[in-house]
């Protein structure tokens, strides 16, 4: 009996859709198609979807026949998904306002080109053109390519996801491509370059999938069926069309789903082999030889999602000056105690652990992803924290490096300047815990404590240069948000250029560093006298500061000095914002009979902002 009939009998014995979830890394890159269609079906009974989504496809090649892969990858997930194919070819009526695809109201557009759609030059051999020529070219091709989107997204809101299809062929040159000063593979990469960087400049919401990642990963021969391809325009193997299916629902996952942000690692048997309580720190597997090698290039891996944003934490059964010792002092290790957020190094329950780690992030459970090789643990944490989402690392040394390649909560749309610094804003909330620690051992109480950070916030209005960060505020706000919408960046553009909005954003700075942009406010003016707040929101690393209080005061202020003189606002309650459930009453706005809140300013003026332990300028007022 072949392994793909066993998994799939395996597969079709599981009763929860979770549980196929965290195993779809290890089996759904074998499946054939009828093998995909059996196990959507089967996925279908066993809970309804939790989301919906609507793709709309504009395509120069035929694109339906990867229907039956979206949908799979669409049950896996959980998403109940609508696909619209616009007529075949570059078709730009489908732009027009009353086009099937405006109408299909697509939260996310796919492109599906061809390299000859963006000039005509490009069905031809480009490596006859100098140095002038070919960058002529690039500037024209990225250019057409930039005016076709920008035309539908006149009319189609929603993501746009743009792909080119690659080329059937290899290199023009054959072997000699790569030396040659007329490559074409080295002109391809830098027009991708240039593509990508045209769409973060001028089209928001817009990113670039590369095609030639899937077809370096599965190989040539795996990717195209050229008899398909010629007669009847559609290019994909199975392989293929399983793999691009899977990072498109992969991109809409990270749209839908709650928002990973916490990566919680185990030690032994994870970051690298053996137990180090029993074997000792020169005794574990953690090196240049196998299968050593296999938990460093883990190890390196993890640092790339630490890189993407992804806070780490370390979660050991272990003597805590045992795992110090391989932090510290083992020639291998890859991880440094600095990489990580929070650490755990005791005999405790593992559950038990998680939970502390998410109060001193002050993160929700829904945001972690645990990763560990015990069946026992594993299981435990599931059925403890069901929120958690669960990752058991292979047995195999060698699959161990590549066991969260698939995981689709690990994959970005953006990455701002917070990410980045993510993991020293979390080191430096950790000494303001100490000095807090301090100050109120002295006798000094709360104020004492905010007084000695000597905070300074910076008010922007309307911060186009911010967009990305705000959209990913609401994205991933839940705590403090007293509305909870969720806007994407084109909408939070939309926002900022139009008259009858003004959106602010505020960063907070203090004696320990810069925890970056961390409050947004999005309000509507109903009229000349009188404004609504749309959003409201803050992020939960600087909780407990009075920077809410400070933000909002600020803004009456402003809105009183250009003569207005109310404001009305809601509190829409979800399951993770009841922090934030008499904000309104606590900052003088009183509630009417329908449940709505407003504040006459002639009545509750603005609070001085001296009375905060915050410094408060405004940038561009």
């Amino acid at each position: 009996m072949s392994r793909k009939i066993v998994v799939m009998d395996q597969l079709l014995t599981m009763t929860s859709l979770r549980a196929l979830q965290e195993k779809s890394g290890n089996w759904s890159a074998d499946l054939m198609l009828p093998q995909a269609q059996k196990l959507s079906r089967y996925l279908r009974t066993l809970e309804e979807a939790k989301y919906s989504f609507r793709i709309g496809v504009i395509h120069t090649y035929t694109s339906d026949l990867l229907n039956p892969w979206l949908e799979f990858y669409a049950a896996v997930k959980g998403i109940d998904l609508s696909v619209y194919h616009a007529p075949y070819g570059m078709n730009l009526m489908e732009a027009q306002s009353d086009s099937g695809l405006v109408k299909h109201k697509p939260d996310l557009t796919l492109f599906m080109l061809q390299k000859e759609d963006l000039h005509p030059e490009l069905s031809k051999p480009i490596t006859h053109l100098n140095d002038e020529q070919r960058q002529q070219l690039c500037y024209q091709s990225v250019q057409r390519l930039v005016a076709i989107l920008e035309q539908f997204r006149q009319t189609v809101s929603g993501r746009f996801l743009i792909t080119i299809l690659p080329s059937v062929f290899k290199p023009g040159l054959g072997l000699y491509d790569a030396q040659s000063e007329h490559s074409e593979s080295a002109w391809w990469a830098l027009f991708k370059i240039e593509v990508a960087k045209q769409l973060g400049n001028k089209l928001e919401s817009a990113i670039l999938m590369d095609l030639d990642e899937i077809l370096l990963q599965i190989g040539r021969n795996n990717f195209f069926d050229l008899r398909y391809w010629y007669t009847s325009r559609f290019p994909f193997k199975p392989q293929a069309a399983n793999e691009f299916s899977r990072r498109i629902l992969d991109l809409v996952s990270v749209e839908v789903t709650a928002k990973a942000k916490v990566i919680v690692l185990d030690a032994d048997n994870t970051l690298w082999g053996g137990i180090v309580g029993e074997e000792g720190i020169h005794g574990i597997k953690l090196g240049p030889e196998y299968p050593g090698n296999a938990f460093i290039d883990f190890q390196r891996r993890i640092l790339d999602y630490q890189e993407r944003g992804f806070i780490l934490a370390l979660c050991s059964k272990n003597n805590q000056q045992d795992v110090l010792d391989v932090l510290q002092q083992h020639p291998h290790q890859v991880l440094k105690e600095s990489h990580f957020s929070s650490m755990r190094i005791n005999w405790q329950a593992k559950h038990e652990n998680i939970i502390s780690i998410a109060k001193e992030l002050n993160l929700g459970l829904d945001s972690f992803i645990f990763v560990d090789d015990s069946d026992y643990e594993c299981g435990m944490v599931r059925c403890e924290l069901p929120e958690v989402e669960v990752i058991q690392v292979p047995a195999k040394a060698t699959e161990i490096p590549h066991c969260l390649e698939q995981q689709s909560r690990l994959e970005i749309l953006g990455l701002t300047q917070e990410d980045k610094q993510k993991t020293l804003m979390y080191a430096q909330e950790r000494q303001r815990q100490d000095l807090q620690k301090t100050v109120e051992v002295d006798g000094g109480g709360i104020d004492g404590y905010l007084a000695s950070l000597k905070m300074k916030m910076s008010i922007q209005l309307n911060p186009s240069n911010r967009v990305a960060r705000l959209s990913q505020l609401t994205q991933k706000t839940n705590q403090f948000n007293l509305t909870t919408r969720r806007y994407s960046e084109q909408q939070i553009q939309q926002f900022i250029d139009a008259d009858d909005y003004l959106v602010a954003s505020f960063s907070l700075k203090d004696s320990f560093g810069d925890s970056g942009v961390v409050g947004l406010a999005i309000i509507c003016y109903k009229d000349s006298s009188q404004v609504e707040i749309d959003t409201l929101l803050m992020s939960c690393r600087v909780i407990g500061r009075k920077a809410e209080s400070a933000f909002l005061e600020a803004l009456i202020g402003h809105l009183a000095s250009i003569k207005i003189s109310s404001i009305s606002a809601e509190y829409i309650p979800t399951l993770k914002n009841e922090l934030v459930s008499l904000f309104y009453p606590g900052h003088g706005f009183s509630q009417d009979a329908q449940g709505r809140y407003f504040r006459f300013f002639e009545k509750s003026p603005a609070i001085a902002l001296d009375t905060y332990p915050i410094a408060i300028e405004f940038v561009n007022k």
